[in-house]
């Protein structure tokens, strides 16, 4: 059986067609899958296991009837949806990973995270998730009333993107010695990752060793999947509607 690794779907109830894409993909080429791994930004923006949209309540039922199925169902923060918590994961037949996760596949040693903490040159960026990554900030936040969170959620999202319209390309790319440092540090010779919505596959050499960097894209005109069989890692994509 394969393995599937996703992320970066953002999904919003302002696109249906991306809940649509992943609830076709379950129910096609990732059904009867091994294992599903969903590695960030999942939803655009999460502002607590409460939110009570329809949108949340839709996708709970599909991943908890996909997980129903016997396919182990793995979820980690990203950027946008850090305050993912225990009660969703359980809703959703899922469970939380640590940021980052080591596991071996397809003869390999592989780690995976979102990606975000790779971008080390975006000194803002990286203020700001050091904020955000703090359990008295996340309690503070999460203690608000419901309404109160949305706006502020809209407030963040309006803020990273003027944010990101100021920057150079290159800074919101990671640094490779960061992506060095911390393959080295975690003994892998693949690190699969998110969020830089830049797909792609990117040999190099580690220490004198073959080593590639595996960057999953993000579902906007295209979704996006890597594969893993047994012997074998495949980067996929399609369009979506």
């Amino acid at each position: 059986m394969s393995i599937y690794f996703i992320s970066d779907l953002h999904l919003d109830e302002s696109r249906p067609e991306i809940t649509r894409a992943l609830f076709d993909f379950l129910r096609g080429p990732a059904a009867g899958a091994e294992a599903l791994y969903i590695l960030g930004d999942f939803f655009e923006a999460w502002i607590g296991d409460d939110d009570d949209t329809p949108l949340i309540d839709e996708v709970v039922r599909e991943l908890d009837r996909y997980s129903g199925t016997g396919t182990k169902l793995y979820l980690m923060h990203g950027n946008r949806d850090f305050l993912l918590g225990n009660d969703f994961a359980q809703r959703a037949g899922a469970e939380l990973l640590q940021d980052p996760t080591r596991l071996t596949l397809a003869g390999h040693r592989v780690l995976l995270m979102h990606g975000d903490s790779l971008c080390t040159r975006d000194e803002e960026y990286m203020t700001f998730r050091r904020q955000a990554r703090d359990p008295a900030w996340q309690q503070g936040l999460l203690v608000k009333p419901l309404q109160e969170r949305r706006a502020i959620a809209v407030q963040i999202r309006a803020a990273s993107k003027a944010m990101n319209s100021r920057k150079a390309e290159d800074i919101m790319d990671v640094t490779p010695e960061e992506v060095e440092r911390v393959m080295a540090e975690q003994d892998v010779d693949i690190i699969i990752h998110g969020h830089t919505h830049r797909p792609g596959r990117h040999p190099f050499t580690l220490n004198g060793s073959p080593a590639e960097r595996i960057v999953l894209g993000d579902w906007e005109s295209n979704a996006w999947c890597l594969k893993a069989s047994e012997d074998s890692l495949e980067l996929m994509h399609w369009p979506i509607g």
